[in-house]
């Protein structure tokens, strides 16, 4: 009896299999004839691979006997979607000087050629000298008297944000004339300043992204702010030490924010890193003196 009932169990297993293929195989063809579709082909040539793309929604409705979730299905996308204006090292680079990049078009400029694929006229002179005597009195240092830092600390975090509203964005970097200290100008000022702050700066070593020690915010079109300011902060050094160094930051903003009032900004930003770093080396000296 056992085994009678064993057999009939089997022979049951067999029929539902075959029951469940060959339902399948009816769905399968329903979905082949029925289902409309779009070709996407290459245009490489007629012996180009043909890719389909299946309708969701409308496969769902000519078999109903698909779960409703096959609708709930989002366009497909391409990740990563890099190109130019849009790179996501230098755009985490941008959050962490404050700057978000929101129409996802930031341009990194740190050669000549940078300035064709943002779009830019190279410059018509270079290197480019420039003399800003006259305006380095115009760009007060925060904590001085003629700048507090709550007022430098608010006009910053507004220039931050409206930066990050900007159409596009557009970041010349390199070493400050006659030194190694690297600067970033965070701009929304293209064809009008661009050109002539890759040509003022001196070329640095290409390097992934990073951080520089004096970081310039310009902002066009908004009510006219200069000045600039030094702190102290920890680096996190190879050997995983942390070692206290200096960075600078420069506000220009205005209806069109000369070159000039940014070049004072970044000499009197190098000036004061240069003060701070000799400052730390003589008391540094006078430790190892003392021990």
């Amino acid at each position: 009896n056992n085994n009678k009932q064993q057999t009939t169990n089997n022979n049951n297993n067999i029929t539902n299999t075959m029951v469940m293929n060959a339902a399948i195989r009816n769905l399968a063809r329903g979905l082949a004839t029925k289902a409309p579709r779009r070709l996407a082909t290459s245009t490489a040539g007629a012996h180009a691979p043909k890719i389909r793309l299946f309708s969701a929604a409308a496969t769902q409705a000519s078999s109903p006997g698909l779960p409703e979730s096959v609708t709930r299905i989002g366009e497909a996308m391409a990740f990563p979607n890099e190109y130019p204006g849009q790179n996501y090292i230098f755009n985490w680079c941008l959050n962490a000087d404050g700057v978000t990049p929101l129409k996802k078009s930031a341009f990194r400029i740190a050669k000549p050629l940078d300035l064709k694929v943002a779009g830019l006229e190279l410059p018509k002179t270079s290197p480019l000298k420039v003399n800003a005597k006259g305006d380095r009195s115009k760009v007060p240092e925060a904590g001085s008297d003629g700048l507090d830092f709550d007022t430098f600390d608010e006009v910053l975090q507004s220039t931050k944000d409206s930066l990050s509203l900007s159409d596009s964005l557009f970041c010349p970097e390199g070493h400050a004339p006659g030194t190694r200290t690297g600067v970033r100008i965070i701009s929304n000022m293209g064809a009008d300043l661009a050109p002539d702050l890759v040509a003022y700066l001196d070329r640095a070593p290409k390097r992934d992204p990073r951080g520089q020690p004096i970081t310039c915010y310009v902002l066009s079109g908004a009510e006219e702010f200069s000045g600039y300011a030094i702190e102290e902060v920890e680096e996190l050094m190879e050997d995983k030490s942390r070692v206290a160094v200096s960075v600078a930051t420069v506000v220009v903003a205005g209806k069109k924010p000369s070159l000039k009032r940014i070049v004072a900004g970044i000499e009197l930003s190098v000036e004061g890193l240069e003060a701070d770093a000799k400052e730390r080396a003589e008391k540094k000296a006078e430790e190892e003196k003392g021990e």
